[in-house]
Formats: C-alpha cells, sequence, structure tokens
C-alpha cells in the first residue's frame, strides 16, 4: 500500500470515529432528556471549570473561531443555559456566565460524558492510550 493510501485510510478512519462519537454523545444526551449538542457541551464544560469569561477565552479554550462561538452563545442563551453579562472594568467586554439552569446540568452531563468515555475507550490500555494522545497530540501541532 503507498504512503497516499495509508493517508487516505488515516484521514477516513479519524473522520468516522469522530462522526461516531459525536453521534454516541447526542443519543447519550437525547436519552436522558437533555437537549444539547456536543459543541455546547463544549463550552458549557468549560464554563463549568470556570465561569464568567470572555467569548475569546472560550474560543481559545474550545478552538472555535469567533463567528461559531457567537452563534453557540446564542443558542445556549436563548435557552437559559448561559447570559452575557458586562465586565466591570470594560464594558466593551462581555463575560459569559452560567444561569443557574445552565450550572443545573453539570452533574448529569458530567456522568454521561463518564459513561461515553468508559464505553470509548473500552478494551484499550493504557499505554495504548498513552501512545494515541501522543501521537494525536503531534498531528495536531503539525497542523498550526
Amino acid at each position: 500500500m503507498t504512503q497516499l493510501q495509508n493517508d487516505e485510510i488515516f484521514n477516513i478512519l479519524v473522520g468516522k470515529i469522530s462522526t461516531a462519537i459525536n453521534r454516541t454523545f447526542l443519543r447519550a444526551f437525547a436519552n436522558e432528556g437533555m437537549e444539547i449538542t456536543t459543541e455546547q457541551w463544549s463550552v458549557m464544560a468549560c464554563l463549568w471549570e470556570k465561569d464568567k469569561v470572555t467569548q475569546q477565552a472560550l474560543c481559545d479554550i474550545t478552538a472555535k473561531d469567533k463567528p461559531s462561538m457567537t452563534r453557540l452563545i446564542d443558542k445556549l442563551e436563548k435557552r437559559n443555559l448561559v447570559t452575557r453579562v458586562s465586565d466591570h472594568n470594560d464594558r466593551r467586554i462581555n463575560l459569559i456566565h452560567l444561569t443557574d439552569t445552565g450550572a443545573s446540568l453539570q452533574r448529569k452531563a458530567t456522568e454521561i460524558v463518564q459513561m461515553v468515555a468508559t464505553k470509548t475507550l473500552n478494551n484499550i490500555t493504557e499505554e495504548e492510550l498513552n501512545t494515541s494522545r501522543i501521537v494525536l497530540k503531534k498531528i495536531m501541532a503539525n497542523l498550526k
């Protein structure tokens, strides 16, 4: 098999894995009555870790561009999960803040994510997982 064929197979495999994981998360959230996407979850998870951060900080952490983040925050705000609050020091900056409803989802969402992660990583040794992390981080670094 040529290098090009190997690269094509790798690209297809990575895409399929990403899609399968995303579908699994969406199904798991829906089964528990949580109407949230994986992208929305990624923003919420950042806010559960540290509340009242700028939209730019969320972009940096999640590697999403500003327009995508704006749409995500708009949707979360419509669902009363987050709100935009003006920064006391600079009113031009909005801080993204969890509402009580948004904060209340943390435990359930974290349990769901842990369940999916456990299922996803079943029969994978710690050594295999560490090797995978190293390789994927190198690939990401190469793409920057």
